[in-house]
C-alpha cells in the first residue's frame, strides 16, 4: 500500500484541542451539508458499470451458428471440459497448456466451491483420505482478502489462519513457516494478481516461494483464484507468476488450482468460467463433476468464442474497460488525496483490479461507514475483507469504484473523505460531545 505523507499540513494528532475542536466543526459543517443532498451511492462491490457492460452486447447476436471448431453440435449435451476454441484463449492469456484448463459454466467462484466441496468429500490427487475425515482443517488466507473466499470456508467450518498481505504478495516467510508446521492447514487463498482489496501483485519470487515450501499436508493445494489477471488501469501491465509451471518445476504438480472467469469482461451474471491445474487435476475435477452435471452452456461458450476471435481479442477489448475504469480510479485517488499530510488515513494506488484499499485511523472504520451510511453512500461493511468480518484493528475499507457513473464516483469519494476525517477528529476528541455526535435519521432509501 502507498503511505501518503505531506510536510505542509499538520496531522491532526499533533494539534491542539482547540485546533481539534475548529477541525471539528468544519468536518461537520461539510458532512451536513452532504447529508442534505439527499444522496443514493453505492460503492460496496466491484460490479462492471451499466457501460462495461454494453462493450459486450454483441455476444447477444451471437453465436452465428452452432457448430465448434472441431465439429460439436453446441446445443447438445456432452463436452464437459469445454470448448477447445475458448480454452486455447484462454490458456494463452494465462500461460498454461490447453490440455491443462477447461471451461465450465458462468462463475468462477462456483468451480472454487466445487474443488473445495470435491476434497471435503473425496480428497485430492495426493491425499491419503477426504479432508472431512480431519479435524479441524485450516487455511491460510492473506489479509486484507476477498470477503467470499472467507465465507466459502466458513460455511463447512474450516478454520482461517491469517497472513499478512504485501505489496509483493503474501507474506511467504509467514506462510511457509505455518504450512511447514500444521497438517491440518490444507490450503490457501490467494488472488495473485490485483488481489482484492489491496490490488498487490504477487511477484515471481514470492510465487516460486509458495510453489516450493514444505508443507506437513502432502495434499496442501494453492487456491489461485486469478480473476483480474487481465483487468489493466494504465499501460504498467504486470504477468501473473506461472504458478502451475513453478510447482511443476518444485516437484509438486498438483499443488496449485487455478480459477478465472469473464465474468468482468463480457457479461458478470453470463460469462465463462475455468479451472487451469495440472492435468492429474483436471482429470480429478472431471471425475466429480460428470456426476453434477452432462456439459456445461457450450452455446454461451461459442459466443465467447466468436466475440473474441483469439487471445488479442480480449486484450483489445480489456482496453476499452480501462478506458471507462480508469477515470474512476483516478478520481479516488483525487478524493484521497485530500487526507495527505493528516495522518488519518493511508491508501492503495492500483494498476489493475477493481479495487481500492483504505485503512483509516485505527478504531474508526465502523464510523466511518456509519457517517457514510448516514450521509446517503453505501459503503462496503468494515472489516469485511478480514475472516468472519472481524478486523483486528477496526480500520480497512474497501472502495469499489467501477459501478457508478464517473460524476457519481466524485461525489460519494470526497463523501467518504469527509466522513474520515470526520470519525478521526472524534476519535482524537476522544469523550467530548463530538465523539458522541450520531447524525439523525435521514435519506434511509441511500443507506
Amino acid at each position: 500500500m502507498d503511505r501518503v505523507t505531506a510536510t505542509t499540513v499538520t496531522p491532526l494528532a499533533s494539534r491542539t484541542e482547540d485546533e481539534l475542536r475548529a477541525f471539528h466543526a468544519e468536518q461537520l459543517a461539510a458532512y451536513e451539508d452532504l447529508r442534505g443532498r439527499g444522496l443514493r451511492l453505492d460503492l460496496t462491490r466491484g460490479k462492471p458499470s451499466v457501460a462495461q457492460l454494453a462493450l459486450s452486447d454483441d455476444l447477444l447476436r451471437l453465436p452465428t451458428g452452432h457448430t465448434a471448431a472441431d465439429g460439436i453440435d453446441v446445443r447438445n449435451y456432452g463436452g464437459l471440459e469445454g470448448l477447445r476454441e475458448l480454452r486455447q484463449i484462454f490458456a494463452e492469456l494465462l500461460g498454461v497448456d490447453t490440455d491443462q484448463i477447461i471451461a465450465g459454466g458462468n462463475s468462477s467462484l462456483s468451480i472454487m466451491h466445487d474443488c473445495l466441496v470435491h476434497l471435503l468429500l473425496h480428497g485430492g490427487v495426493d491425499g491419503a483420505q477426504p479432508w472431512s475425515r480431519e479435524n479441524p482443517v485450516r487455511f491460510v488466507c492473506p489479509v486484507p482478502g476477498y470477503d467470499r473466499h472467507f465465507t466459502m470456508l466458513a460455511s463447512y467450518g474450516i478454520e482461517m489462519v491469517t497472513v499478512p498481505m504485501r505489496g509483493d504478495g503474501p507474506d511467504a516467510t509467514a506462510v511457509a513457516a505455518l504450512v511447514k508446521a500444521d497438517p491440518s492447514i490444507k490450503g490457501m487463498w490467494l488472488v495473485p494478481t490485483y488481489a482484492n482489496p489491496t490490488g498487490a501483485v504477487c511477484t515471481e519470487e514470492v510465487a516460486a516461494r509458495l510453489a516450493a515450501m514444505p508443507t506437513a499436508a502432502p495434499d496442501f493445494k494453492l487456491f489461485w483464484d486469478n480473476a483480474y489477471s487481465v483487468h489493466h488501469l494504465t499501460d504498467d501491465e504486470p504477468k501473473s507468476a506461472d504458478i502451475l509451471s513453478l510447482c511443476s518445476a518444485a516437484g509438486h504438480a498438483n499443488r496449485a488450482l487455478v480459477f478465472a472467469s469473464t465474468s468482468k469482461i463480457t457479461y458478470a451474471g453470463a460469462g465463462v468460467a475455468f479451472l487451469a491445474a495440472s492435468e492429474d487435476n483436471i482429470r480429478w475435477y472431471l471425475r466429480h463433476q460428470q456426476f453434477a452435471s452432462i456439459g456445461p452452456d457450450k452455446v454461451n461458450q461459442l459466443r465467447h468464442a466468436e466475440f473474441f476471435g483469439d487471445a488479442q481479442g480480449v486484450r483489445d477489448h480489456m482496453a476499452r474497460h480501462r478506458e471507462i475504469l480508469a477515470p474512476k480510479f483516478a478520481a479516488v485517488q483525487d478524493a484521497l488525496a485530500t487526507l495527505e499530510g493528516l495522518g488519518i488515513a493511508a491508501w492503495s494506488n492500483p494498476v489493475g483490479g477493481y479495487f481500492v484499499n483504505l485503512d483509516v485511523m485505527d478504531g474508526t472504520a465502523g464510523r466511518v461507514v456509519e457517517l457514510a451510511k448516514g450521509a446517503g453512500i453505501a459503503l462496503t461493511p468494515a472489516g469485511a475483507s478480514f475472516p468472519h468480518g472481524e478486523d483486528p484493528h477496526d480500520r480497512n475499507i474497501r472502495l469499489a469504484p467501477s459501478f457508478p457513473v464517473l460524476e457519481e464516483v466524485v461525489t460519494a469519494m470526497a463523501g467518504v473523505a469527509t466522513c474520515v476525517a470526520l470519525a478521526a477528529v472524534e476519535r482524537l476528541l476522544d469523550g467530548s460531545a463530538a465523539s458522541a455526535y450520531v447524525p439523525a435519521v435521514g435519506n434511509p432509501e441511500g443507506a
